[in-house]
């Protein structure tokens, strides 16, 4: 409209996504989660920012400015603060941050603190927001896709409150994600049940045919 392309006040509604629309959508983001956990060909910082997009609802947009300040070590743990209350990564994943952060600045006689955990090209600046989701997409990502599925399936395990403070995502984001999830979340139960005893029948048919 700014530029007289469009007449003023023409409106296009939002496509607003409530989840995946099946055990598919939740499969595709496990197989992609499992192939970055153990693919040792692809590079740790793709692995790490994938992780992050599929187990963490993370967008690109935030990944790319995440800095090594943001991971501590407590003990024996790995913790990520994306918003107010640390992340307790799992293993591997928390073995690839620690070799990510440790990465970082080696090209440099002085390490700085608050180093960019996803350096860009240019000095002292970090990846680009659309370079990072084209390495994403070159590794099988599909950000947005991955991202929604996982806010969807995290908007039913937690408070709207605590994730808001787990993700550094808005609490009203939080609270829309989790009426979104309440709703559909049953149907997607149900068919995981239904097809998890299919497998249970398929697995003793073959033990009692062999």
């Amino acid at each position: 409209m700014r530029r007289r392309y469009a007449p003023a006040g023409i409106k296009a509604p939002a496509i607003r996504w409530t989840g995946p629309a099946g055990p598919h959508d939740q499969d595709e983001r496990w197989a992609d989660a499992r192939r970055l956990l153990n693919d040792e060909s692809v590079a740790t910082a793709d692995r790490v920012a994938g992780l992050l997009v599929l187990l963490y609802a993370q967008t690109a947009s935030s990944i790319h400015r995440l800095t090594t300040d943001r991971v501590t070590q407590d003990d024996d743990h790995v913790l990520l603060h994306l918003g107010d209350q640390p992340i307790q990564l799992p293993a591997p994943l928390d073995r690839f941050m620690l070799d990510l952060v440790a990465s970082r600045g080696t090209d440099t006689l002085i390490r700085h603190e608050g180093d960019w955990l996803f350096p860009g090209r240019s000095v002292g600046r970090p990846i680009h927001e659309s370079q990072l989701l084209r390495r994403l997409h070159r590794e099988g990502v599909k950000s947005r896709q991955g991202r929604s599925t996982a806010l969807f399936a995290l908007a039913q395990q937690l408070p709207a409150g605590q994730l808001a403070k787990m993700l550094g995502v808005h609490v009203g984001v939080a609270v829309t994600w989790q009426r979104a999830s309440g709703g559909d979340w049953m149907t997607y139960a149900a068919a995981v049940a239904a097809r998890s005893a299919t497998r249970a029948r398929q697995s003793a048919d073959n033990t009692s045919g062999s």
